[in-house]
């Protein structure tokens, strides 16, 4: 069993960084691939970005390409979600996830066994 409980959401204005952390419990978070998501008011949810179980791969949507980096520290069984240059269509609920699952599959969000509770940015113009 693995619980992620997200941090570090908040309102910024354009341009500004923030810097995501999912916490995760349990001895296994080593064992999986972790990602983010997110979801706008009135729109579907949709993937941010993935990280390997050793971290040395990763993906982003093409959206925050070159603005956010995910990285992992296995020994604190923690996530980060740096974000930059943020706009405000950034704004959303950020959720964790975890899955021992392909690149592939991670990002369509199906079959993500541990999700967070999510943690708000907002971006204002």
């Amino acid at each position: 069993q693995v619980q992620l409980v997200e941090a570090g959401g908040g309102l910024v204005q354009a341009g500004a960084s923030l810097r995501l952390s999912c916490a995760a419990s349990g001895r296994t978070f080593s064992h999986y691939a972790m990602g983010w998501f997110r979801q706008a008011p009135r729109k579907e949810r949709e993937f941010v970005a993935f990280i390997s179980w050793s971290g040395a791969t990763t993906y982003y949507a093409d959206s925050v390409k070159g603005r956010f980096t995910i990285s992992r520290d296995n020994a604190k069984s923690t996530v980060f979600l740096q974000m930059n240059s943020l706009e405000p269509q950034d704004t959303a609920e950020y959720y964790c996830a975890a899955a021992a699952l392909s690149p592939t599959m991670f990002r369509t969000g199906t079959g993500i066994r541990y999700w967070g509770k999510g943690t708000l940015v907002t971006v204002s113009s």
